[in-house]
């Protein structure tokens, strides 16, 4: 009679947690016979069930009278030494089974054959440790309760000679069916879609405000703002849906348009980098055919990031071979040809704009710079200040010791390194009420780099060697006297001179036969007016501006 409900009870059980957090156990390999996963109290992060691990093994068919037994144990995995004893100082290994000749040598009584041998002061555990057996003619389903939270293990050993078992372990959080070293990407995620929100409506806010006046490498972050919500905001419903109803078929179909956007916002984030670094918008009003080659480049990135995420949701490291190469080379060649192309872009326009002296360009340009370069600093100390922690993955207390933290070090840390990448390129590039008057207009060069003190010393010394005497500015006035008549023009120059209370500047001999050659720096200001005061309007030289001098001067020409 208890047969019929334990059978029913095992099928309910494997219905119900279809999907959940399990992991499958058997005796095919030595490394499926144990299988561990953190779990969290309630306390830590609350649920409305208490936490627990349940095993359930297949029914076996052995004949009538004989039965099929495994061993099986729960623990913390800090209390691993506490499971098993060692036959003698010197023995290699430990005896794990209770088994009969076990019990002759009082490792262990007679009833706990078949079970786990667990040291005397096992019961000293902070944790519990359970120890029992199961007749697959009659499977039992142990549930361990978890109190505390930690990396817990379950253990099994076929007991009976050629016994063969399979079933399934199912670590069960308060919070969910997340595992517990996930559980940190809900809230993670949720806090980087609401971050995207929040640079997206700054910059909708920028946009609207100066609509008339956007560049079209601002359509661009715009779209990719856009895209980096909707992207997070799926991955952050992958993981809440997986935590509500387990990682079932639903939940498989979400992983997958997760990855493809993924793999889009790649493709969509190297290509917004790559234009932005040849200067497009700022520098270049178009690309001309090297966008359409840079498109071509985006395109084949995304579709080979789309057959590499397909290739690793469907290929198991196991069965991976020789034809996963011709997966991941392409993936690899678009991405040196983006990195390289990149780079080069942003060095050559940063050589244009200050061979151009084309300064304040050059500094946004330059900034981007040096945010590409600490962000490459920052990823390469991240990941040897890691090395000295993988290095350590082969001993087993590493999963155990690093299982809160392994997401934030394999995904975690880099989405916040992009994020800040992106905002950063939104301010530079942010929309202004002069967009398109700073990237059209080109800034007026200086030539001037500088002077020395020992440049005024030579100017002035030919200044004096060319200053006239008094005697040559007597004959020069007398002259300007005798051709007073000669015409409206020269009046008005004779009486400028008069009025002008700065000595008159000397005369080469080319400015004798015509008009003197300007002697002034190359680089000319924007505020220059005239040439050395020689050239003026025709209206400076009206009759009403004559007499207006005369009435100044007192004088009559």
């Amino acid at each position: 009679m208890r047969t019929a409900p334990s059978c029913l009870g095992a099928v309910a059980l494997l219905t119900a947690l279809a999907g959940a957090n399990e992991l499958g156990i058997d005796n095919s390999k030595d490394l499926n016979r144990q299988q561990c996963s953190g779990m969290y109290s309630r306390k830590s992060w609350g649920g409305d069930t208490d936490p627990y691990i349940l095993t359930t093994l297949n029914k076996a068919s052995p004949p009538p009278d004989q039965d099929v037994f495994v061993s099986l144990v729960i623990f913390e995995y800090r209390d691993e030494d506490l499971i098993g004893v060692w036959p003698s100082p010197d023995a290699v290994d430990k005896e794990y089974i209770c088994t009969q000749p076990n019990v002759d040598r009082n490792f262990c009584n007679s009833t706990q054959l078949g079970k786990f041998i667990l040291s005397p002061n096992a019961s000293d555990s902070k944790n519990q440790i359970l120890s029992t057996k199961i007749n697959l003619k009659d499977p039992e389903a142990p549930r361990y309760e978890v109190k505390k939270t930690g990396y817990y293990c379950v253990g099994s050993a076929p007991f009976s000679a050629d016994a063969q078992y399979k079933g399934n372990v199912e670590f069960r959080n308060a919070y969910g069916r997340l595992p517990a070293a996930q559980i940190a990407k809900l809230p993670f995620y949720a806090g980087i879609t609401i971050a995207y929100a929040v640079i997206g409506i700054f910059w909708g806010f920028l946009y609207a405000q100066n609509r008339h006046d956007i560049l079209p490498v601002q359509n661009y972050i715009t779209a990719i703002i856009v895209f980096l919500i909707v992207e997070q905001l799926m991955t952050w419903g992958f993981y809440d849906y997986k935590n509500t109803h387990g990682f079932n078929a639903g939940a498989k179909v979400f992983m997958l348009v997760d990855s493809i956007l993924n793999a889009g916002r790649n493709s969509f984030s190297f290509f917004l980098l790559l234009i932005v670094c040849m200067g497009y918008g700022v520098v270049k009003p178009t690309l001309g055919k090297t966008m359409v080659y840079v498109r071509f480049l985006a395109i084949a990135h995304f579709v080979f990031g789309v057959i590499y995420a397909v290739a690793s949701l469907s290929i198991t490291p196991d069965n991976a071979g020789p034809l996963v190469l011709f997966v991941i080379l392409p993936l690899a060649g678009t991405l040196t040809a983006f990195y390289v192309w990149t780079l080069s872009s942003l060095n050559i326009t940063m050589k244009d704009l200050l061979t151009r002296k084309q300064h304040v360009k050059a500094l946004m340009y330059k900034k981007l710079w040096y945010a590409i370069l600490a962000s490459i600093l920052v990823i390469c100390a991240f990941f040897f200040l890691n090395s000295f922690t993988f290095a350590e993955r082969s001993s087993p207390d590493f999963v155990p010791n690093h299982w809160k933290t392994r997401w934030f070090i394999l995904d975690g840390w880099l989405n916040l390194v992009y994020m800040v990448d992106i905002a950063y390129v939104a301010y530079l590039w942010r929309p202004t009420a002069n967009n398109r008057r700073f990237a059209m207009s080109d800034e007026i060069a200086q030539d001037d780099e500088g002077f020395e003190i020992a440049s005024f010393g030579e100017s002035a010394d030919e200044e004096d060697a060319r200053s006239p005497t008094r005697e040559e500015i007597r004959n020069a006035g007398a002259s300007g006297a005798a051709g007073a008549g000669a015409g409206r023009g020269g009046d008005v120059r004779g009486k400028e001179a008069e009025l002008s209370p700065v000595p008159p500047k000397p005369v080469s001999e080319a400015g004798a036969s015509g008009r003197g050659q300007r002697s002034s720096l190359d680089g000319e200001t924007i505020f220059a007016v005239g040439e050395e005061g020689e050239r003026w309007s025709e209206d400076d030289e009206s009759p009403r501006d004559s007499g207006e001098r005369q009435k100044l001067t007192g004088k009559k020409d």
